[in-house]
């Protein structure tokens, strides 16, 4: 018995729900081998304990197969996910967790980011759900290939979209392709307030949040809606766009929503010939930033021939090749974010009641307390109304 016939061996057991074997995600540790004795560890990313078990049976099976004597596998798996003890306005009750996926501009990676946390939370063996609230650049359809697939009505409400294990929802689903869509912001309210209310999610452990670009009524809407979990910053090394992403990361904090972290996407190129890595666009210069918000930089994802052709093509580089640099970047940042998911309901949660609005139903916050109008409050104050303009 070899440490080569038991990889052998072992690649031959799927992971449960995949169609890649233990072996190809790298899960397979400390193999020990006392002549046909075999004794390992495998270190899986779902909590379930039924996938511990699957993978402990098929792999005991193949050993035996090729003539080992004691197995003895050894399953490491995460915490299993705890209820959440948020509190505040949520009109999306049976969902666990919101994880608010933001950027200060567009064309940062975003919705590339949304999608392969989202892949590698439901690799975990998490409950995912994944809304597409960027409404009017919904691209998340044709980055799960899923882009001529119409949701299905169930009463007067709408099933979402299943796609490599998750549940996903957008308005790229719902209007033909290439129509424009110009609504003002009262509309984008509405729109989200519906993502949330009247899609038929399945009890979540987690729904991430793609936003659009900025800090205006989407997320204000959302933060009023539900109480989010975490908040997420996406952003790439150039000073341009790390000057938008500050603006998103002090609308976390005006908005009380814990920050996960910063995701620099385009921090350095792997060349696809050689696997050399080079900082083209800099690399890291979130790190200051990330100091200034007390928080820190939890992934940074390099440019990949495969991320384009994954997205192009509806085939996320987490899920079809998970032992990329990018991919093992994305599964480490999203068992972070879990962690601190975990952490911060097991201190609380989180409460959305201080962003709520105080105003009676269909008065303009912004047009009451005309005697403060004249008078701005101090920066960084709320004005009083509850309308979120500080």
């Amino acid at each position: 018995m070899t440490e080569a016939i038991v990889k052998s061996a072992l690649s031959k057991v799927m992971y449960p729900g995949f169609t890649k074997d233990i072996v190809t995600f790298g899960f397979v540790n400390n193999i020990e081998i006392k002549g046909k004795d075999v004794h390992l560890t495998v270190e899986i990313t779902s909590s379930a304990p039924e996938v511990g078990q699957q993978i402990t049976d098929d792999a005991t099976k193949e050993l035996k197969n090729v003539g080992a004597g004691d197995v003895a596998i050894n399953i490491k798996a995460p915490q299993i996910p705890r209820e959440d003890s948020s509190k505040g306005r949520n009109i999306a009750p049976h969902v666990k967790n919101f994880l608010m996926v933001s950027s200060g501009k567009g064309g940062v990676g975003k919705s590339t980011t949304s999608v392969n946390l989202a892949v590698a939370l439901a690799a975990q063996g998490l409950k995912v759900g994944l809304l597409d609230a960027d409404i009017y650049g919904p691209n998340i359809p044709r980055m799960l290939g899923v882009a001529d697939v119409k949701p299905e009505v169930n009463g007067n409400k709408v099933l979402p979209i299943k796609a490599y294990g998750l549940e996903m929802m957008s308005m790229g689903a719902l209007m033909e392709e290439g129509q424009s869509l110009m609504w003002r912001g009262a509309m984008v309210m509405k729109a989200i307030e519906q993502f949330l209310r009247d899609i038929l999610w399945s009890e979540l452990d987690v729904l991430v949040i793609d936003m659009p670009p900025g800090t205006g009524d989407a997320q204000l809407t959302l933060a009023q809606s539900v109480p989010v979990t975490v908040g997420l910053t996406v952003t790439t090394p150039q000073t341009v766009s790390l000057d938008d992403s500050r603006r998103s990361l002090d609308m976390f904090k005006k908005l009380n929503i814990p920050i996960a972290g910063i995701v620099e996407n385009m921090s350095g190129f792997i060349a696809p010939d050689t696997g050399v890595e080079y900082d083209i666009f800099g690399k890291g210069t979130s790190g200051p930033m990330a100091e200034e918000f007390d928080t820190k930089i939890i992934a940074e994802i390099p440019i990949e021939m495969s991320i384009r052709t994954g997205g192009d093509e509806g085939k996320p580089i987490t899920f079809v090749d998970p032992s990329s640099e990018s991919s093992k970047r994305y599964i480490t940042a999203a068992a972070a974010i879990w962690t601190q998911i975990q952490e911060i309901n097991a201190n609380g949660g989180v409460d959305n009641a201080s962003v709520q609005p105080n105003t009676p139903p269909g008065v303009s916050a912004c047009s009451t307390a005309p005697q403060k109008a004249a008078a701005p409050a101090p920066q960084g104050e709320s004005c009083g109304t509850g309308c979120g303009c500080h």
